[in-house]
């Protein structure tokens, strides 16, 4: 299989296992917090599979399983734009199929009261509100991927880093918008159970984030190699 298809394949397979997990403890957490763990056990389901998938899949595909973490690699020039489109098709795909996976695994009496896990607006705060809580929480979440993965310098740490980052923004922002970080999050349980309310929250806020942290990690943090240009080696 060649490694462009092998990839897209882990992206989609890794998406749809991710949302699975994640969108499935909300359902659970919804008519059994107590059995559940609540807001405690969303964000273990979401962070966990996270730090396993990411380890499992990262050496096939980057284990990206995220428009937006994509979007972030793509403007630090690390991924060409027609693979990186590929990569949200992928990823846009798996989560589908994880939304209409839970709609047929669970009774509409279980998943109806939350749509399938698809991320709200609390009402308490604004649209503008959510869309800068995502930003923000995908920074977190991005620069948790540039820190502990791609860069070069970073510790061997597996997924295990991307996977708290996602439950630490979970315990934080998952009341307030449900802490997607991610378009693909938002799309497939929303497809699913035809609920659209607000859905530029969990486009337009992961991809900000995500373009922040990527241009402050390409400008700024970045380390670029220099060559050790000296009069006995002028070629460098």
């Amino acid at each position: 299989m060649p490694r462009l298809s092998s990839a897209l394949v882990a992206e989609a397979i890794g998406t749809f296992l991710f949302f699975f997990v994640g969108a499935g403890a909300v359902i659970l957490g919804s008519h059994n917090a107590d059995a559940s763990g609540g807001l405690v056990g969303v964000a273990l389901a979401h962070g966990l599979a996270l730090a396993v998938l990411v380890s499992a899949l990262g050496a096939v595909s980057g284990g990206h399983f995220n428009p937006a973490v994509t979007f972030g690699v793509w403007i630090t020039g690390r991924i060409e734009p027609v693979r990186a489109a590929l990569y949200v098709v992928a990823q846009l795909v798996g989560g589908l199929a994880a939304g209409f996976a839970l709609r047929w695994v669970f009774p509409e009496s279980s998943w109806g009261p939350v749509n399938l896990g698809t991320p709200s607006v609390d009402p308490g705060i604004t649209v503008a509100s959510a869309i800068v809580i995502e930003a923000v929480l995908t920074i977190v979440l991005v620069a948790a991927v540039f820190g502990t993965a791609i860069d070069p310098r970073a510790p061997k740490i597996g997924g295990l880093a991307i996977g708290l980052a996602v439950a630490a923004d979970i315990f934080m922002g998952g009341p307030l918008t449900g802490a997607a970080m991610n378009p693909a999050r938002w799309f497939g349980p929303a497809v699913a159970s035809g609920t659209y309310d607000d859905w530029y929250v969990w486009w337009i806020g992961p991809l900000v984030g995500a373009a922040i942290i990527a241009i402050v990690y390409r400008f700024v943090w970045e380390e670029r190699g220099e060559p050790d240009v000296t009069p006995a080696t002028p070629e460098g």
